[in-house]
């Protein structure tokens, strides 16, 4: 912010911005002032000035990520678990660094200490992509803090290298391992996690949609469901199987107000609820999101065309909408065993032709 005085006949100029060092100086005109000021203003904009070090220096990375806990992410969808992941990242030592003297050399030393480290209750090491995920929320961080903020902080993370590998899953239910898992709901407190399963099955929608869901948005005399806002931001209407529509029907049932939560369990209870079910079960290596790619793979086996399949899903382009189908090998394999039908040749034998002079 600029402000002008008018001082012994000259224009004085003074120039404030948080995190960068006071600029002054003398005009003879007020116009010239003015110029100069608009000048500085925009080297400020463009980060064309140095930092304030003795503003940076009083600030640490943890006050920042402090700050964009508590101000930013309750506003964001994905509030609980990145709540999560911010409270883990302020014990890490590199928290307790000034934003002066952050670098990415100090992201780069985090990055290689928790490659190596195992993940939480599991002896497998985080992966990059794992990592990545982690990272995201910082890195809006630092672009928050610059714009919304005005703090003229570098962001250490663009410079940051970090190999991800699309490693897709193609994970689907095998034979038995639904049984086991309604099984392994039987001996669980939460009663609700058996129908989230099979409604999850049915409607190929995600974990958050699912807990989202209220009475008020399902229409039993239409088989429909809308879903008010997906995770790509657009909502929807998806039709429902009559098995669906069954499972909204039976936990209606109990005394719930019908603009309460259909399922009323928190994503981080289900996550929690769906590690002790697996564990229980005995089953290795399945995701709750991995119900989506198996109903998804379902809906083409029935026969549902992409533009069909991609209303029922809420995928925008096909190659999203490709990445969660895999058709199973024994239906492929039953459709290349299954006899041919016969087929009409059209051309003629020679003594079937006639030939006419």
């Amino acid at each position: 912010m600029a402000t002008l005085r008018k001082r012994n006949g000259r224009w004085q100029v003074q120039v404030r911005r948080q995190g960068f060092p006071t600029q002054s100086r003398s005009f003879l005109s007020k116009a010239d002032a003015n110029e100069w000021a608009r000048a500085i203003e925009r080297q400020h904009d463009r980060h064309e000035l140095g930092l304030d070090r003795k503003a940076l220096r009083s600030m640490t990375l943890a006050d920042l990520v402090t700050r964009y806990r508590d101000e930013v992410v309750p506003k964001k969808k994905g509030s609980a678990v990145e709540t999560i992941l911010l409270n883990r990242f302020l014990r890490h030592p590199i928290c307790q660094k000034a934003l002066y003297g952050l670098s990415t050399a100090d992201f780069a030393a985090y990055r290689d200490q928790r490659l190596k480290e195992p993940k939480h209750r599991s002896d497998k090491p985080v992966t990059p992509k794992s990592l990545k995920r982690e990272l995201s929320p910082l890195s809006h961080m630092f672009r928050h803090a610059v714009v919304e903020w005005e703090i003229p902080v570098r962001n250490p993370l663009d410079g940051l290298k970090l190999k991800v590998t699309d490693n897709k899953r193609e994970r689907r239910l095998h034979a038995g391992e639904l049984e086991r898992l309604l099984e392994g709901t039987k001996r669980g407190r939460n009663k609700l996690i058996a129908p989230i399963i099979l409604f999850a099955l049915e409607t190929a929608m995600r974990r958050g949609e699912i807990l989202s869901i209220q009475f008020r948005h399902v229409d039993f005399e239409r088989l429909s469901l809308v879903i008010p806002e997906a995770k790509s931001g657009y909502s929807r209407t998806i039709p429902l199987t009559k098995r669906a529509i069954s499972i909204l029907a039976t936990v209606r049932a109990e005394d719930v107000k019908p603009t309460d939560l259909t399922f009323p369990v928190t994503p981080i209870a289900m996550r929690l609820q769906w590690d002790r079910l697996t564990k229980r079960a005995e089953i290795d290596d399945l995701n709750f999101h991995d119900l989506r790619h198996e109903a998804i793979s379902r809906l083409f086996e029935l026969g549902l065309t992409i533009p069909e399949v991609a209303s029922i899903s809420g995928h925008r382009t096909f190659a999203q909408l490709m990445r969660y189908s895999h058709a199973s090998q024994e239906a492929v394999r039953a459709k290349l065993q299954a006899p041919k039908p016969r087929t009409r040749s059209l051309a003629r034998t020679p003594e079937s032709v006639t030939l006419q002079c």
